[in-house]
């Protein structure tokens, strides 16, 4: 029996979700809507009675204190009514939340052909509203037909006896579960097997794989096995351990770099291997506190005594370009399972975000998948559900705009673990797999959602993507998965631990079985969402909230109990062996049967052209500006430009206080709106030391040289952490590269060459830099093909490539965060001085931005200089000389002599006039003000500290240029006595505040 029970805030009550969907409804298409009411509906398909309906609806779906409900349509009038409701197969996470709140009160199971789904209905009013305006607000608002789907009904078409006539979303595949051979008799035809099955497989890979294949020896192992030709479930496992995203192929790949100015040829080798791996591996050797890198889900480093963190970032760009919502929930929610399968497990603590989106009011003629607004409003929604309702605080992030993302958008997220030291006394950070273990597969179900995860994350973006890759996150789920690995973690039943991420068991399963060289595995034992998949499909699957778990089969009962008493399913799917193959059943008739070491079996590094020419050779000069004479304009303007200003109303969606480990919060300043330069966590809540964790974005400087893009991020990173009180002896670094396509074809990519070379100088920075300040390399992830083939308005298609961009996060030890340090001045009277030569640095700066200039002088880094100031700033903040401390980034000092101001609420007087500069050449006052020359701080100190605070500076580019005062509330800029710059802080923080103001 089918039941709707729809639910409504009372007609008193303000709609704010109805609300947000008018002012939407204006502001993207001008379409007026003079009210709108949402309206939940519960669609339960199950045998309850109608009493066990009434007492649902009222117990469980409804508060009676604001909400009204009935088992028929709610009479409330509109113009035009849309329902909006999943997909079958969509994961519907409220209403699986639902059959475990019923199932709780009536105490009734619910049987296999019974469940609940939810979907929404909205009411709209409004006298001039057409069928193209709510087809509009249904298609482009309301729904993405990826993962929904809608109707909309006018008022004539409505019948109030049956409403919406809601059917569940149930996948219905009549399909008997099976799998195929291929033949691979030719290169060619395996290529076009490649091709309809999306496999991707690389051109170069094809001939080692028929070799495999076609191997008499291998051929008489299948032969007892059933099999001679490779099987669907065979081809589905290369093509996804041998993609771009899980290989990392590119990174091993060989690249031939020439440089065109000064005739440098070099063969590079597997830039992972020279500029990642080394440097990390050498550091390992003299850093005592880097426990596990390279190796693991995540890196590991020392907290204290009896406790280990764990970091790692990740991205989820393409599934996010495609519903943002579903693909920033999962990438967000996915990458927590990488501390909880790093090691024996460890207890999250914190995560991070970096959204990079085009323009959110683009009006052009390009047709992105999704509009920038769009996008990104699901982006920030998807990381607030994936965090707040995994109770994991959300600390630190940014969010940058620039038209090369409307090919395709960047989601980074980041998250940190806590765990101890030794479990049963055996190191946490080891594990392994032995023969005679079982696997078991906990958490979530199987479904076709996330088929071709990895292989899509290996391409472009097109209008030929598969949409089967695309996810919903289950936070719930997972927050209970998580808290019940603990309690099995601490009992000593797990050897070994891994998340379902991207190739599902494919990954989990075929990785992990190498440490044991074999394994057997039952696909027909896997828990499914609905029968009917093939056996490649459960193989592959990305459905998430699953971890893989090797358990001895002494430990199973208990295992099992605490499974069942933490509500998460668990189920033994296959063992562990010593086969030497992976060795995948169903319904005991083999699938595969493949060799563990298949992947060693000689693919291929992949090759690339790398031609590096310098801007001057691209024609690239600084431009002819004068200096302004409306500084007080300009700086409200440069305020006021996206990637500069305020940008609370994201920070405020994410909850950063819960687990109560907050010291330094995201956002500071008396007004608590002022984004800080790092976060400070305290991750084990009896102990005073803490973690700063930072990062940076700065993509702009690709435009010029990805080195000292490079050099300049990981710089700004380190330069945040040492504002709040962060130590240069132990940071630990993340690097997430994410690259437009470096495969140089002359008319699909012509400038790959030159991308190519970027990468290959980007990764030279990475090494330079992480040597000189000291930074192991403890996680990170490469993710290429950041491009998009956008639709245009005669039906063409533009290729759009993001800017070579690098996340790099770090993390810093802080021994008592009783003595961090936030940016906004304290008391007036305080001296405020500027740390760090200013320079003609302007290349790629906001500054230039604004006039649509790039410029060739991009900031540089001199890492042995920095890091002496570095050290002696880290002594003062240490030593509690330093009253506010604030690192100068994007803008220059104008901007940040305004955050600081801001953040105060304070008064500041400041003259440029000894203002330390590079060489000592003389700087007019728009770049004195907005250059962005690294390695620069202000910083505000005690008149009774002053002396010892010069004394320890002395020697270094520090000089006093004003004062904090509260005789005025302005920012007064001068340049030997002669004005430049005077606001009020008000002024400020209105044209700070108000660009995105009305979101808040």
């Amino acid at each position: 029996m089918i039941s709707n029970i729809e639910i409504t805030l009372k007609q008193d009550l303000r709609d704010a979700e109805g609300q947000s969907l008018v002012k939407k409804a204006n502001t993207y298409f001008g379409i007026k809507i003079d009210d709108a009411r949402c309206i939940n509906i519960v669609t339960v398909e199950s045998d309850l009675g109608q009493d066990e309906l009434e007492t649902i609806r009222r117990e469980v779906f409804t508060n009676p204190v604001i909400q009204e409900s009935s088992l028929c349509p709610l009479d409330i009038d509109f113009h035009f009514c849309i329902w909006v409701g999943f997909r079958p197969g969509v994961r519907d996470n409220a209403g699986a939340t639902a059959v475990e709140a019923v199932r709780d009160l009536l105490k009734k199971d619910f049987l296999a052909h019974e469940n609940i789904y939810t979907s929404k209905r909205y009411c709209l009013s409004g006298a001039e509203l057409t069928r193209e305006d709510a087809e509009k607000i249904a298609g482009q608002i309301l729904s993405n037909s990826i993962i929904q789907q809608y109707k909309v009904f006018s008022k004539g078409e409505w019948d109030k006896n049956i409403g919406a006539d809601v059917k569940p979303a149930k996948v219905i595949l009549n399909h008997t579960p099976m799998f195929d051979t291929m033949d691979i008799d030719t290169d060619e035809i395996l290529a076009q097997i490649s091709h309809e099955r999306s496999l991707s497989l690389n051109p170069r890979d094809i001939p080692v794989i028929r070799e495999y294949f076609l191997d008499k020896k291998v051929l008489a192992e299948r032969n007892q096995m059933g099999l001679s030709k490779p099987t669907d479930v065979e081809l589905e496992y290369i093509s996804q351990s041998r993609s771009d995203h899980c290989c990392h192929n590119t990174f091993n790949g060989i690249f031939r770099y020439m440089d065109t100015e000064t005739g440098e040829t070099t063969v590079e080798n597997s830039l992972f291997k020279t500029y990642i791996k080394a440097p990390t591996l050498a550091l390992k050797e003299s850093k005592e506190w880097v426990v596990s890198v390279l190796w693991d889900n995540a890196g590991v480093g020392s907290f204290d005594d009896q406790s280990n963190y764990v970091i790692t970032g990740e991205t989820h760009n393409s599934p996010s370009n495609m519903e943002a919502y579903g693909g920033a929930i999962t990438g967000i929610v996915g990458v927590y399972r990488d501390p909880m399968g790093t090691g024996l497990g460890s207890k999250l603590f914190m995560g991070s975000f970096g959204f990079c989106v085009g323009d959110i009011n683009y009006d052009g003629p390009l047709k992105p998948p999704l509009h920038p607004r769009r996008l990104l409003d699901g982006i920030i929604e998807g990381v607030k559900d994936g965090g707040n309702k995994s109770g994991v605080p959300t600390t630190f992030g940014q969010t940058l705009f620039d038209p090369g993302y409307m090919g395709k958008a960047l989601v980074f997220v980041t998250a940190l673990g806590i765990m101890p030291k030794t479990v049963n006394g055996r190191p946490s950070h080891e594990k392994t797999t032995s023969p005679g273990e079982l696997i078991i597969m906990s958490g979530g179900r199987v479904g076709k959602d996330g088929i071709h995860g990895v292989t899509a994350s290996s391409q472009s973006f097109s209008e030929n993507t598969p949409a089967g890759h695309v996810q919903i996150g289950d936070p719930y789920t997972q927050k209970k998965m998580h808290d019940f690995l603990l309690v099995c973690r601490d009992e000593g039943l797990i050897t070994f631990i891994t998340d379902n991420g991207g190739g599902g068991l494919s990954s989990s399963v075929g990785e992990s079985a190498m440490l044991s060289n074999g394994c057997e595995v039952w696909l027909d034992k896997v828990p499914l969402k609905y029968e009917g998949l093939d056996m490649w499909e459960i193989w592959i699957s990305e459905s998430q909230e699953r971890m893989t778990i090797a358990v001895k089969p002494e430990n199973l009962d208990r295992f099992m109990a605490l499974s069942d008493l933490h509500e998460v399913e668990s189920t033994v799917i296959g063992t562990y062996t010593d086969s030497g193959k992976l060795h995948i059943k169903y319904n005991d008739q083999t699938c595969a049967y493949v060799d563990m070491d298949l992947l060693d079996k000689g693919f291929p590094a992949w090759e690339f052209e790398a031609v590096w020419t310098p801007p001057a050779g691209r024609g690239m000069t600084e431009p002819v500006i004068s200096t302004p004479t409306n500084f007080n304009g300009l700086l409200e303007q440069m305020l006021g430009r996206p990637n500069i200003c305020g940008k609370e109303w994201i920070i405020r969606q994410y909850d950063h206080e819960v687990q109560g480990g907050s010291v330094i919060k995201p956002l500071v300043g008396v007004n608590r709106n002022i984004p800080t330069d790092a976060s400070v966590t305290r991750p084990v809540l009896t102990s005073e030391r803490g973690l700063a964790f930072s990062q940076s974005i700065l993509p702009w400087y690709s435009k010029i040289d990805a080195y000292q893009m490079m050099a300049c991020t990981i710089d700004e990173a380190v330069r945040r952490l040492i504002a709040v009180g962060g130590s240069l002896d132990h940071i630990g670094g993340v690097d997430n590269f994410c690259w437009p396509d470096i495969g140089y074809d002359a008319t699909s990519n012509p400038d790959g060459k030159f991308k190519a070379a970027q990468l290959v100088r980007a990764c030279r920075a990475l090494k330079d830099a992480c040597m000189a300040y000291g930074i192991p390399l403890l996680s990170g992830k490469d993710s290429m093909y950041v491009d998009g083939h956008l639709e245009g308005a005669f039906g063409e298609r533009i290729k759009v490539s993001a800017l070579e961009t690098v996340q790099f996060s770090a993390v810093s030890l802080v021994t008592d965060v009783s003595r961090c340090v936030t940016l906004e001045p304290k008391t007036a009277g305080d001296f405020l001085y500027v740390l760090g030569r200013t320079g003609d640095e302007l290349g790629a700066s906001e500054y230039y931005e604004m006039f649509g200039k790039t410029g060739i002088n991009v900031p540089q880094v001199d890492f042995s200089k920095f890091k002496t100031l570095y050290k002696v700033l880290e002594k003062a903040i240490h030593t509690e000389l330093v009253s506010s401390c604030h690192a100068v980034g994007r803008g220059g000092l104008g901007i940040h002599f305004s955050l600081v101001a801001m953040a105060g609420g304070l008064g500041l007087d400041i003259d440029l006039a000894g203002l330390p500069l590079t060489d000592d050449l003389p700087l007019s006052s728009e770049k004195a003000l907005f250059s962005e020359s690294a390695g620069r701080f202000i910083v505000t100190v005690e008149p009774t500290k002053k002396q010892t605070f010069e004394k320890l500076c002395k020697g270094l580019p520090c000089a006093c240029l004003g004062m904090v005062t509260d005789s005025h509330d302005r920012l007064k800029i001068s340049s030997g006595g002669n004005s430049v710059a005077d606001l009020p802080v008000a002024t400020l923080d209105s044209a700070f505040n108000k660009t995105f103001g009305d979101k808040i």
